[in-house]
């Protein structure tokens, strides 16, 4: 019989001589592999392989093969692939043979011992020639298991080498597999899968203990561990299933489980790949024996870990989390019953952590709980458990690192998809979510509006949330209740109502009967409220029955759950208005998806809100665009095009001047796209030809606005109904929709040139007429007439051939119907000549006139650009043409050179130029001494404005001068700078907002028109920011972004006035203040943070409340990202304290350090900067905002660096107390010098007052009369002195209260140092009385001893 074989460290240590005393088998005389040449080797591998195929199994023992096996195993790189395969087979085919004879084996044993219990004589040596054969067939398992593990690391070993070599190779040259290879992959999957096989078999009986050596066992899992750290090998399915067997069988079957977990924990600390893997090994093992003894004692381990140490661990912190939601999907039961180990780990700094314990309570609530067997007590254990988990969501959604708090969120999303959030805790995750939708960052508020979709999706109540519907539904319900309740019995009817709407933790049959009354909800409501539009309920009086008294009242529970949700919801929209206008465009990517959701279920103010929306076409953002254009189409295309029209025309009419903008731009790039159909347009000159019945003329006005809209990007949208346009546009139902005549004009400009050319030829004089009596006319009331006026003037510009006769008709008509002597009662005299005018009439002419003006610019502008165009259309056509004809290529570059140096193109080009700007100068002022029309009505102009009394008596002639004045300064330089004064005079004390808010529009129109003449007055310009009024504020913020934004106007030193506008009363304007300086951090290297020391500077000289002050430079510091812009800032910060003095811009200045994005440069700085500012370090709120910073620096800091740290902040901390000590010293010695003079003053005081007491009284008595008064005065003076001491040092405890002790002494003195130098200017030389009042007046900070007042007395004396 063979020693037994012992599982050696390594394979080489075979060789090694047995010293022990325990015998084991050892190699005795390996083969010299490497000597043998090929055809001998070969020969040899075949004879191990047939000693093996050969003998009996385990025939390996013996000596002689199992040193074959070994050389052959050792040296098995060397070995050809045919030699290889045989011998990997013939160990392999040896082992799958031995399993089964394990069974048989022990089976014989044990007959061979009841035989020998029952008759001794029978083969006395039977038992024991069985037991040798148990022996041999365990050293045979064992020696073949070893051998075959040994060629599986070997191979893998070796496989790997190459494989990184085939790479290499791959990269430079592709090259065919080698020839000598073998296909190793099918080999490794059955040796894998042979030994899981070979611990599932019964090794109690080949061992002869419950479990196998712990040697064998050790070597077993050691190497599949091994093989475990290979990503490539855990990609095959086979291998993985087999490795993961062999991992939770030698666990969980032969008790191996201290060593596994250890094992598995450090691979999932150093292995991200091996987590599912793992997972799946421990959750196999679990299902395949029935035991959790794994999966629980990892839970525990893991719960044993310090918290702290994740914080370091960041990695292993990650893959532990995931290891235990994966456990948590696999075994939920399991888990749940040990979550009570994992929970404190929630109170741990590792947010990865958090993060992971929220994922798995969510798996646990969806899964585990799912079970409706077994007794009544474990359930109500099992309902609590689920209620305990639930509330630990719900806590975690305020944690305090942003991660987990998405986190929480996502997996509430999972749960209301997967229906696992009861009706009664709805509306609680519900109110969470909405109130995370304020949350400071950006992945917290994504993750609330996800939840809220989640939850609109899946709500319980029904496929319709209107708060109107489910009102109505409840108070027929509650009244059925009441009818109901007297039915019942007296204990029934005493009874509440739900209590917390059917809370999960208390009943799962309350639960059910909610969700199966709620199913048919919806149902219910929609009968009671057919007609529940627009706010107006109609109630039907039949009420369906739903059942008894229980059911009923189950019924109204959730009817009151689905109320709150739907008002909860509509509560939110304010809230997503805001976010609408979200820098992250995931904010307002979600927002709009959330709003398409509550309008799928009609939630209250869900329409108002997505119309907000539609100004973010405007986007940059392509993201944000695309969302929004998504939703337009998701929204309003349908497709019936009768539908579409009608959502489009009633959006064009309830929509505002911003609104109109986006939707033309919308509308016009769906038109491009094709999205907007021709029986979409069609449907929309149906409703504009009152083709549909029931239209009314503002819809047949919104009609036409679309189309007109559609025009702008295919003009030949208007070219079939040109004649619809002038008799509706113009007819009968312009008197019933005036802004129809309005649409209609903007109808006429939007013509193509051909249409233009059909209009005129067919019905010219006719349009021309109606244009002409619109403007002249007075049949438009006074609010319209002006829109009207507006576009008629432009259309006459846009298709008439010379739109400058007719201008002239218009302004020659309008200047005599206004000064005709009129018969209103608003009338005005001019000064000048005398006349009297009738104020409206006046109003339209000054209108009429300068926008007249205005087109007439605009036509001399756009008619050089068609002369331009034209010119470079034809210079194209002749170089083409030229270039065709290959026989005068050398006259064409001869005469092309010759243009080139005479200079003519370039001629041509400042001939145009000079005729353009003749042009644009005699709209105004021409430059010979006769004026043209335009001309004389600009003094006029001019003049009426400078009327002021005139001006203040009508306003609104004011608002017309002024609009005037601004059109006509605009068109001319001339006239422009010589009523600047005029205009800043206007728009800094016009009396009416109005006039204000269009001067400072009018600012910004001519800041780009003459830069330079307004460049002087850029002060007054930013000035408009502080006025009253809320409008011209508005816009000034409006101008001034838009000039600033478009490099049209410098940031120059007024820039804090834009910086208060973001702490202004009027949100709106508050916002737009916001938006700009956003805009402006994104300008080349961030202009803020040049600007910021500056802003600083004048910010805290003004009078500004330090709340405010604190949230503008918060804001402005936000915006600055970059690491060495922050570090810059750090230095001028620390630098401006050295020439500051002020004590409150020291706290400005210290804020703004602590507000600043630290890193360990700019921590350096700081503190290599400490003697700028170790002199303000005395001040107890700037030693706060320094220990914020040192906070912060320590959270990033490494070690070495949070050592600095902490020495700095002694040091500051030394500092801040030795130069408080030091103020208080100098404040004390101040007060102590200037109560001495005050003492002196007050001695030389009464030491004149006795001379001249002296000189005029003569007589001892008399004297005496006087020594005893002045004792007198002396006593009184004593008095109030101790009185006035008294008094003052109770206030003094009074104000110490709230003041620091050492500051407090040295302010009070202070401020009676103040009183002491008023006094002792006043000099009192009366009665003795007024005498001692001035003493005690300076005795209230003055407080001399005894010993001074006897000096006093006999100095008198």
């Amino acid at each position: 019989m063979a020693p037994p074989f012992i599982f050696p460290q390594t394979l080489t240590s075979l060789e090694e001589d047995n010293d022990s005393d325990y015998t084991r088998l050892t190699v005795q005389n390996p083969s010299p592999i490497s000597s043998l040449r090929p055809s001998e080797l070969e020969e040899f591998v075949k004879g191990v392989s047939f000693d093996l195929s050969d003998k009996e199994l385990f025939c390996v023992e013996e000596q002689e093969v199992f040193d074959r096996v070994y050389s052959l195993v050792k040296n098995f790189t060397s070995l050809s692939p045919g030699s290889k395969f045989n011998l990997v087979e013939s160990l392999r085919s040896n082992l799958s043979v031995l399993l089964p004879n394990v069974d048989s084996l022990s089976r014989s044993r044990r007959s061979v011992s009841r035989d020998g219990g029952q008759d001794e004589n029978d083969e006395p040596g039977g038992e024991h020639s069985v037991a040798d054969r148990l022996a041999s067939h365990r050293n045979a398992f064992k020696i073949y298991s070893f051998f075959l593990v040994h060629i599986l690391l070997i191979n893998e070993s070796s496989s790997s080498s190459v494989n990184n070599a085939a790479a290499k190779v791959l990269a430079s040259s592709k090259k065919k597999r080698p020839v000598d290879s073998w296909n190793w992959e099918p080999q490794r999957g059955r040796i894998l899968n042979l030994l899981a096989n070979s611990l599932e078999i019964n090794l109690s009986l080949l061992f002869g203990s419950s479990d196998p050596d712990e040697n064998y066992l050790s070597f077993i899992m050691k190497n599949a561990f091994l093989m475990f750290e290979n990503a490539l090998l855990l990609k095959d399915s086979d291998i993985k299933d087999a490795l993961c067997r062999i991992i939770g069988t030698c666990a969980t079957k032969y008790h191996y489980l201290a060593q596994s977990c250890a094992s598995i924990l450090h691979m999932i600390h150093k292995y991200d790949f091996v987590v599912t893997h793992l997972a799946d090994a421990v959750a196999g093992a679990e299902k395949r024996y029935a035991d959790g003894s794994m999966a629980t004692s990892l839970i525990r381990e893991i719960g044993r870990m310090n918290p702290k140490d994740y914080v370091k661990d960041t990695v292993g912190a990650e893959n532990i989390g995931r290891f235990l939601v994966e456990l948590a999907e696999r075994l939920p039961k399991l888990l749940s019953t040990n979550i009570g180990l994992l929970v404190p780990h929630f109170g741990g700094e590792s947010y990865k952590i958090r993060n992971a314990l929220a994922g798995v309570l969510g798996k646990l609530i969806a899964k585990a709980f799912n079970d409706v067997e077994g007794e009544v007590s474990s359930k109500s254990i099992r309902l609590r458990t689920k209620q305990a988990m639930l509330e630990i969501l719900l806590e975690r959604c305020r944690d305090v690192s942003a991660y987990t708090r998405s986190r929480v969120l996502q997996v509430w999303a999972e749960l209301c998809e997967e229906h696992s959030v009861s009706i009664g805790l709805w509306n609680e995750v519900a109110t969470v979510a909405s109130g995370r939708l304020e949350d400071k960052s950006a992945i917290v508020r994504k993750s609330a509006l996800n939840l809220l979709i989640m939850m609109l999706q899946h709500n319980p109540f029904g496929p319709q949330l209107r708060a109107t519907s489910f009102e109505a539904t409840l108070e027929q319900y509650k009244k059925k209740l009441t009818e109901l309740a007297p039915k019942c019995t007296p204990q029934n009817s005493d009874e509440p109502l739900l209590d917390n709407e059917v809370s999960c933790g208390e009943s799962g049959v309350e639960d059910e009967e909610v969700e199966g009354v709620s199913k048919d909800q919806d149902s219910l409501s929609d009968s009671c409220l057919p007609n529940a539009e627009d706010g107006q309920v109609q109630v039907d009086s039949s009420v369906p029955d739903v059942g008894n008294v229980e059911q009923t009242r189950t019924l109204v529970a959730s009817l009151e759950a689905g109320l709150r949700f739907s008002k909860c919801i509509s509560e939110t929209m304010p809230t997503l208005v805001q976010l609408m206008a979200s820098s992250s465009s995931g904010d307002v990517e979600n927002t709009i998806l959330l709003l398409m959701r509550c309008r799928q279920f009609q939630i209250d103010g869900s329409e108002t809100c997505l119309r907000k929306m539609l100004p973010l076409v405007f986007s940059q953002d392509k993201s944000i665009y695309e969302a929004v254009e998504n939703a337009f189409i998701t929204i309003y295309i349908r497709k019936n095009p009768v539908e579409t029209a009608k959502n489009l025309l009633n959006l064009a009419v309830d929509s505002n001047i911003g609104d109109l903008a986006a939707l033309e731009f919308i509308l016009g790039a769906l038109v491009s796209k094709g999205e907007i159909t021709a029986s979409m347009l069609s449907a929309l000159w149906d409703f504009f030809c009152f083709n549909v019945s029931g239209t009314t003329a503002e819809q047949s006005r919104g009609a036409l606005s679309v189309l007109c809209m559609a025009a702008k990007s295919s003009p030949t949208v208007l070219s079939s109904h040109l004649q619809e346009i002038v008799d509706i546009g113009f007819g009968r139902w312009a008197k019933v929709e005036p802004l129809l005549a309005r649409t209609a004009c903007v109808a006429l400009q939007r013509l193509c040139e051909e249409d233009k050319k059909k209009l005129l030829s067919t019905n010219g004089t006719r349009v021309f007429g109606i244009l002409d009596s619109l403007v002249s006319g007075f049949s438009l009331s006074e609010n319209i007439w002006y829109a009207a006026v507006d576009k008629a003037i432009a259309a006459l510009y846009a298709i008439h051939p010379t739109p400058e006769t007719i201008a002239a008709d218009l302004v020659k008509k309008s200047l005599k119907s206004a000064f005709e002597s009129g018969e209103g009662s608003e009338t005005q005299t001019d000064i000048a000549s005398g006349t009297t005018v009738q104020v409206t009439k006046l109003s339209r002419y000054l209108f009429i006139v300068s926008h007249v003006a205005m087109n007439q610019l605009v036509y001399i502008e756009s008619s050089i650009r068609k002369i331009q165009k034209a010119k470079s259309k034809k210079e194209k056509m002749d170089a083409e043409k030229k270039n065709l004809d290959a026989n005068t290529e050398s006259d064409v570059q001869k005469d092309d050179s010759i243009n080139s140096e005479l200079g003519l193109a370039a001629s041509e080009d400042a001939m145009l130029d000079t005729l353009a700007e003749r042009a644009e100068k005699e709209i105004v002022s021409s430059g010979s001494a006769e004026k043209n029309l335009i001309g004389h009505c600009a003094p006029f102009v001019s003049k009426l404005c400078r009327n002021f009394s005139v001006m203040q008596k009508y306003p609104e002639l004011q608002a017309s001068g002024m609009l005037a004045l601004c059109r006509l300064m605009i068109i001319d330089a001339d006239f422009c700078e010589s009523n600047l004064q005029l205009l800043f005079t206007v728009v800094e004390n016009a009396v009416s907002d109005t006039v204000r808010s269009n001067c400072t529009i009018a600012l910004g129109d001519l800041a780009v028109r003459f830069p330079n003449l307004l460049e002087p007055w850029t002060e007054n310009m930013y000035a408009r920011l502080r006025d009253q009024s809320v409008s011209v504020r508005k816009n000034a913020v409006l101008v001034l972004s838009h000039l600033i934004l478009n490099d049209m106007m410098k940031v120059k030193g007024y820039i804090n006035e834009m910086c208060m506008r973001l702490e202004d009363e009027d949100e709106r304007i508050s916002n737009l203040a916001k938006l700009f300086f956003h805009e402006l951090s994104k300008k080349g290297s961030n202009p803020i943070y040049n600007l910021l020391p500056d802003i600083l500077g004048k910010l805290s000289c003004q009078n500004l409340k330090g709340e405010s002050f604190c949230n503008i430079m918060q804001f402005l510091i936000a915006t600055i990202k970059k690491d060495k812009q922050m570090e810059a800032l750090v230095e001028k910060l620390c630098n401006r304290f050295t020439g500051v003095s002020d004590i409150r811009q020291w706290e400005y200045i210290s804020y703004c350090l602590s507000q600043l994005a630290f890193t360990e440069k700019s921590m350096r700085r700081l503190m290599e900067s400490i003697k700028a500012y170790e002199h303000v370090l005395s001040e107890d709120t700037v030693m706060d905002n320094f220990r914020n910073i040192i906070n912060k620096g320590k959270k990033f800091a490494k070690p070495e660096v949070k050592s600095s740290i902490e020495e700095f902040e002694e040091r500051i901390n030394k500092l801040h107390n030795e130069k408080k000590e030091q103020v208080l010293t100098e404040k004390n010695a101040q007060a102590h010098q200037e109560k001495v003079d005050n003492f002196e003053s007050l001695i030389a005081t009464k030491k004149d007052g006795d001379e001249s007491g002296e000189s005029e009284i003569t007589g001892d008595e008399e004297e005496e009369d006087d020594e005893e008064e002045e004792d007198d005065e002396e006593e009184e003076v004593d008095n109030s002195v101790e009185k006035s001491e008294i008094l003052r040092s109770k206030s003094r405890g009074k104000k110490s209260r709230t003041r620091s002790d050492g500051s407090s002494e040295v302010t009070e003195l202070e401020s009676g140092d103040d009183e002491e130098v008023e006094s002792s200017s006043v000099h009192l030389r009366d009665a003795s009385k007024s005498r001692t009042k001035r003493s005690s007046t300076r005795s209230r900070n003055v407080c001399p001893d005894s010993s001074v007042r006897r000096t006093t007395r006999s100095n008198r004396r």
